[in-house]
């Protein structure tokens, strides 16, 4: 049965190989961080007492991660899905206990306008596509166009 539980640094080793899958980052188009810089961003995530950082689990497996921040002064939602577990409706179910958890609206969320798959797992929990904008390259994401998404209720 999947579930949320706190993040805690025993986690990182898996969410670590999860987000240097090469396919992965093709679909969500984003660079893989390295060890250093994946450790350095997870270190300030951890104690960030107005970020929500979640695990996704199934048991003592760990599918995934998703939180919810502030990105340009929003409250905004993100995950990232180990591959071997995309198909399986585990986002679907991640975002409604999310959601469940996290009452602040509006909620938003910008996501690669080619990856479909998670944008309609965020539009069955009632997300909006309000517009599209090209995202610029940074050391993080290579540049493409994205779907900016709004929760509102």
């Amino acid at each position: 049965m999947i579930s949320l539980r706190d993040v805690s640094k025993d986690d990182l080793a898996v969410l670590f190989d999860q987000q240097r899958d090469a396919e992965a980052n093709e679909v969500a188009v984003a660079n893989p961080r390295d060890r250093a810089s994946f450790d350095a961003h997870w270190a300030k995530i951890l104690t960030d007492t107005d970020v929500v950082a979640k695990v996704i689990v199934d048991g003592d497996l760990v599918l995934g991660q998703i939180s919810c921040f502030s990105h340009e002064g929003k409250a905004s939602v993100g995950y990232w899905i180990g591959r071997e577990h995309w198909g399986t409706g585990v986002v679907t179910r991640a975002l409604a206990l999310l959601l469940d958890e996290v009452s602040l609206r509006p909620l938003h969320a910008r996501v690669a306008r080619t990856n479909v798959a998670s944008l309609r797992a965020l539009q069955r929990h009632g997300f909006k596509v309000t517009g599209y904008e090209h995202a610029p390259a940074t050391e993080r994401f290579p540049a493409c166009d994205e779907a900016i998404l709004v929760l509102a209720r």
